[in-house]
């Protein structure tokens, strides 16, 4: 019985997740319905076996793949078919392939294509020639070719005729599947990459410097060094190529994959009269043909692995820094800092409304220091002010020291936080602010975002391109649509795992609600706007295009705080009442009192309310969540203290222990942000006593860690730490740049010239993450 294109789909994937095929076909029937992940994931435990929002977003990444590979498949088998060349044995290849690479070297020898020098020779009569060559060398080739010489075809003597012989052969090897895979193996195995600077660039190239002779095994660079290699290239400084023989003597001059091609077809090269010939045909066929085609798709299976490592760097660093701890809804000041053109000051209440602005010049060069300090301390007075919000830009070190003074010299009882700005300016220009804040200067914009980001910094930087955010590595060259798809799910995933609270929330967080479209968000804020607060999740059914698979798929999200029933406060979905009635009746309890009583709902056994159409799962989630109903998955806030005096690069000194807030995570270290403008490297190597093989298993964006300085470069703006408290300033650093030497055979010409494959943890790409940051 022949499996379908579907169930292969399906059990591919199950086998990859490592879970059963009947779990992935009924995720996949759910999301081909129209449910979203976050739904399915939370909603749906019973159908799917209980797979998590991770599994579920892999499974439709690798969907889409397998998919997209299903139907050009299919384009192949119909395109050879109507060729009438597909034979039984292609036909298998061809359907049991699952690699797209594969697929077109299959097909390579069929697809349609402009006339190229083999087909001439064939179309001339060359092919005999070409054959008799290759299986039979006791003949003599330019004696055989004589008989092929004819000039109405176009092969005015021996020597084309023979041209003509090669170029039908080249091509017969440069199109066979089995050799091209074989080929493929060795070179994903064995093959460096090679960097080399551009004659006359080196001055002009000075950042990519640790590549100007760089070699490496291709298959294994980190995204970070082929990332910067590749840009290096694309600046015109740096040279990219493939070194198939890397353990290879410079004297010899052919390639290991000629002779994989001469065992492939069993060839025997000795002194046979054709074997001069052969041989010379296989060493065209590499180097012209095979060899081309390899590095072009090595190059490019490269990139493609270090965007995506990129991708899923920006991903991970996004989501810590969303679901990084709210202040929570307390009235903030918020700084955001300027020398020349003064701190812009904004006020807002514990919802995120504004209530009031100003502007200070407490800096250089105007000076108006106890001006600054009386304002202040008057809209903090009027306001009943708890946190102090200031950015972290230009002037921020001295604006936390303005604030510091001004709490000794007042006594006023307010915590002062520093507060990442990366994106407030972008917000600031963009049209939702302009919408939010019509009558409102630009730059004032700025200092509300900065104090809403401390009270919720999901609420707030949903509003915000995640791209200018500052958390991601290389993120300008990568596939841009893929970059914003996968942020997308992770922005999607982050708001719905907390919950939004639909009176409150902004049109722009609403539309990352599962099942909610920007136009049903700025629809159901129209309708607050107009009818007041909702009271009830019904309600919403009666906002415009608000259908019932969109109420379906958001409801468990929406949160409403005091209206007429207590569960709408909770992520318990509408379509699960019914359970929490019948606990509420079997226990006599009425609801009200069901709710947050942890000793009386551990007592009960999800079991006893089962029913055909909710299972243990769900009954178990409904039971924890009456326990602590809407509860907040995020950590609890803590903030960094900076060292007083501690504000510039230049005050650094190698020794000192500092306290700073993780900035970034980088597959090579950890960025952190320790108050003097310019964040400071922790390598990899320095993260934990132990071998770390991943950052983030032990830091995140937004944790607090205590760092000691080991390295500083003022000129040159880097910092290097570590948080290996007892290290000491030089140890590490020679730590770290033997760690981070790529491990591979090194062949003669390294030895000779001096390996330059090591990179120091302040590298290129710290200048890279400081130019993103900015």
């Amino acid at each position: 019985m022949t499996t379908s294109p579907s169930t292969t789909i399906a059990q591919t994937i199950a086998s990859e997740l490592s879970v059963r095929l009947q779990q992935v076909s009924a995720a996949i029937q759910l999301l081909d319905d129209g449910n979203t992940v976050p739904f399915v994931a939370r909603y749906r435990k019973e159908v799917t076996g209980g797979l998590d929002d991770t599994q579920l977003r892999n499974l439709d990444s690798r969907l889409t793949y397998l998919r997209e590979l299903e139907d050009r498949r299919q384009t192949i088998l119909k395109s050879i078919n109507d060729q009438g060349k597909l034979t039984p044995e292609l036909e298998k290849q061809i359907t049991e392939t699952d690699s797209k690479n594969r697929l077109e070297d299959l097909y390579l020898p069929y697809k349609p294509k402009r006339r190229t020098k083999g087909q001439i020779a064939i179309e001339a009569g060359l092919e005999p020639l070409a054959e008799l060559l290759w299986e039979h060398p006791e003949h003599q080739p330019e004696v055989e070719a004589v008989r092929f010489v004819n000039a109405d075809k176009g092969v005015a003597d021996t020597k084309a005729a023979l041209d003509g012989a090669r170029a039908i052969i080249m091509e017969r090897i440069a199109e066979d599947a089995s050799l091209i895979e074989k080929v493929r193996v060795y070179l994903t195995k064995h093959a460096q990459l090679q960097a080399r600077v551009i004659d006359g660039k080196q001055q002009q190239g000075e950042k990519f410097k640790d590549y100007f002779e760089h070699n490496e095994v291709m298959s294994k660079v980190p995204s970070h060094r082929a990332l910067a290699m590749l840009r290096g290239r694309n600046e015109g400084i740096l040279s990219l190529s493939m070194n198939a023989d890397p353990e290879q003597d410079d004297s010899i001059r052919s390639s290991y994959c000629e002779t994989i091609i001469a065992e492939h077809y069993n060839l025997h090269l000795s002194q046979a009269p054709a074997d001069t010939w052969r041989k010379q045909v296989i060493s065209w066929a590499w180097r012209i043909k095979v060899s081309m085609h390899m590095e072009t798709e090595l190059m490019a299976g490269m990139k493609e692995r270090a965007e995506e490592a990129a991708i899923e760097v920006f991903a991970t660093n996004l989501k810590d820094l969303l679901m990084a701890a709210p202040a929570g809804p307390r009235t903030t000041l918020a700084l955001d800092p300027g020398l020349r053109t003064g701190c812009k000051v904004a006020v807002v209440d514990a919802t995120g409304k504004v209530l009031a602005t100003d502007t200070i010049y407490p800096h250089q060069p105007q000076k108006q220091y106890h001006p600054a300090m009386q304002t202040v301390a008057s809209l903090i007075k009027a306001h009943n002010v708890d946190l102090v919000a200031i950015g972290n830009g230009t002037a921020s070190r001295e604006s936390d020291a303005f604030v510091a003074d001004l709490i000794k010299q007042t006594g006023l009882k307010v915590q002062k936080i520093m507060v990442s700005e990366a994106g407030a300016s972008v917000y600031s220009a963009s049209e939702l602010a302009a919408k939010e804040f019509p009558n409102m200067d630009v730059s004032l914009r700025g200092a509300v975002s900065i104090a809403r980001r401390l009270q919720d910094p999901l609420a707030e930087l949903v509003k915000i391109d995640p791209k200018s955010i500052g958390v991601g590595q290389y993120q300008h060259d990568v596939s841009q649509s893929q970059l914003a798809k996968r942020l997308e799910a992770v922005v999607e995933d982050c708001v719905n795992a907390v919950g939004v609270d639909v009176n409150t929330a902004s049109a722009a967080l609403l539309s990352h609600v599962a099942g909610l479209s920007s136009t049903i968000a700025q629809n159901i804020v129209d309708y607050r706007d107009s009818n007041g607060r909702f009271e009830s999740r019904t309600t919403l059914k009666k906002v415009t295009r608000l259908g019932p698979k969109a109420f379906e798929q958001c409801a468990g999200f929406l949160r409403i705080m005091d209206g007429k029933n207590p569960l709408d406060a909770s992520s318990v979905h509408p379509e699960a009442y019914p359970v929490v009635k019948q606990i509420a009746e079997k226990q006599q309890r009425k609801l009200e009192k069901l709710i947050g009583d942890s000793a009386f709902l551990h007592q009960l056994h999800a079991a006893d309310y089962i029913s055909d159409e909710f299972g243990l799962p769900t009954v178990t989630d409904i039971i924890k969540e009456l326990d602590k109903p809407g509860r907040d998955p995020r950590p609890e806030f803590k903030t960094a203290e900076f060292a007083d005096g501690v504000d510039k690069i230049s005050d650094l000194e190698p020794g000192m222990v500092l306290e700073g807030v993780v900035s970034n995570v980088a597959n090579f270290g950890a960025f952190v942000d320790i108050g003097v403008h310019q964040d400071g490297l922790v390598h990899i190597s320095a993260l934990s006593d132990r071998y770390v093989a991943d950052p983030r298993d032990v830091v995140k964006a937004g944790d607090i860690v205590k760092v000691k300085v080991m390295e500083v470069d003022v000129q040159r703006k880097r910092i290097g730490l570590s948080m290996r408290l007892n290290d000491e300033p030089g140890q590490a650093a020679k730590s770290n740049a033997n760690s981070e030497r790529p491990t591979h055979q090194k062949n003669k010409r390294q030895s000779q010239r001096g390996n330059n494959t090591s990179s120091s943890p302040n590298s290129a790409f710290a200048d890279a993450f400081a130019r993103a940051k900015k």
